[in-house]
C-alpha cells in the first residue's frame, strides 16, 4: 500500500474517533493516535501480547514520518471545514440527513471533500478513487457506490480541472 493510501486511511481513522467523541486537547489527541497506531504495529510484528505491559516505542520510521506528514494536514484541514463539507454532503446527499449517513462514510466524504475544495496539489479524481476505495475497505459493501455518488456531485460543481496536469 502506498503512503499516501496509509495516511489517508489513518486520517479517516482519526477523524471517525473525533466525530464519536472528540477531544478537549487536539495536538494531545493526535500525538495519543500516532502513538497507538505505531504500538499497535509494533504488536502485530511481535505478534505477542504484553498483557498490559507498557510498550517502549522506537524512534518513527521513516515510512512512518512520511505517513503522518501526509495524514496530519489532512485531518487539520478536514476538522477545520468540517462545517463546510457536512453542508456540501447535505447538499447532494437527498433524502439523507448527516447524522443517518454511517459514521466511517461520513468522515470518508469529509476528508475527501475537503481534499477536493482546498487542495489543489490533488487531483479531485485521485481523491474520489481513493475514498471509494477506502469506504470499499472499511465500510459497508454499497458504501463505495454511495461515495463515489457524492464525490462526483462535488465534483462537478468544482472551478478547477478534475485531473492535474494541462
Amino acid at each position: 500500500m502506498g503512503k499516501r493510501r496509509e495516511a489517508r486511511e489513518r486520517a479517516v481513522q482519526f477523524l471517525f474517533q473525533h466525530d464519536l467523541n472528540p477531544p478537549e486537547d487536539l495536538p494531545a489527541a493526535l500525538e495519543e493516535f500516532w502513538a497507538s497506531q505505531r504500538a499497535a504495529a509494533i504488536a502485530e510484528e511481535k505478534a505477542g501480547a504484553t498483557w498490559g505491559q507498557p510498550v517502549e516505542l522506537p524512534p518513527p520510521t521513516a515510512d512512518e514520518a512520511a505517513v503522518r506528514v501526509f495524514a496530519d494536514p489532512l485531518i487539520r484541514g478536514a476538522l477545520e471545514c468540517r462545517d463546510q463539507a457536512d453542508e456540501v454532503i447535505k447538499k447532494h446527499a437527498k433524502n439523507w440527513e448527516l447524522h443517518r449517513i454511517a459514521a466511517v462514510d461520513r468522515n470518508i466524504l469529509r476528508l475527501a471533500i475537503y481534499e477536493m475544495l482546498h487542495r489543489d496539489d490533488i487531483p479531485p479524481v485521485v481523491s474520489i478513487n481513493e475514498a471509494v476505495d477506502i469506504a470499499k475497505k472499511f465500510s459497508t459493501q454499497d458504501s463505495g457506490k454511495f461515495v463515489n455518488g457524492i464525490l462526483d456531485k462535488v465534483k462537478g460543481e468544482l472551478m478547477r480541472p478534475a485531473r492535474g496536469g494541462k
